[in-house]
């Protein structure tokens, strides 16, 4: 897969989401910017810190799917904290440096995610979309994004991301194949 099929050159955020608690829906911040912190994720918000999620990035294209099922869900809903468009983040590889705006850079670290606690989402629809099409980054370089801000791919992950730990993949390769199995 080529980087110009993954990252459309008018690729965007279009919410910036954040939340004061963990396993709840995000906030959308509006034109207001946000402050990313190396190496810790989007200030004030509960998934940032020391480990390998410390922001979250989910496609428009993805919840319109759920949209199109009936669901009334917008930006932030699946608790991520950048929406996407113009992004094919499900099919990205772990250690893509992406850039956020002018001077933020992430690397993609996680693919999706297993869900141990199933969401209200979940229950309405049997599914949700964020564990199989929901991605996470570290930030590598620090700075400020607001919503409208470009995303361009400065390279193409080989697959690796030295800030994910090995049990995770190993965690999400299990759910992957009990989910595939279903």
């Amino acid at each position: 897969m080529d980087s110009d099929s993954l990252v459309k050159s008018d690729a965007k955020i279009i919410s910036i989401n954040i939340s004061k608690k963990k396993g709840t829906k995000k906030k959308p911040v509006g034109d207001e910017p946000v402050e990313l912190l190396l190496d810790f994720g989007i200030q004030n918000d509960a998934h940032a810190g020391d480990w390998h999620r410390q922001v979250s990035f989910l496609a428009d294209e993805s919840i319109q799917k759920v949209r199109d099922a009936g669901l009334n869900v917008g930006c932030g809903d699946f608790a991520e904290n950048f929406t996407t468009v113009g992004v094919d983040l499900k099919n990205i590889p772990l250690g893509t440096m992406l850039l956020l705006g002018d001077e933020v850079e992430v690397e993609i670290s996680q693919i999706g995610k297993v869900c141990h606690t199933k969401c209200a989402i979940y229950h309405l629809m049997g599914d949700c979309i964020f564990p199989h099409e929901g991605i996470f980054a570290v930030v590598r370089k620090p700075g400020k994004v607001k919503a409208g801000d470009s995303i361009k791919m400065i390279k193409l992950g080989d697959g690796t991301c030295d800030a994910t730990p090995p049990e995770a993949l190993r965690e999400l390769e299990e759910a992957r194949n009990a989910y595939n199995k279903k």
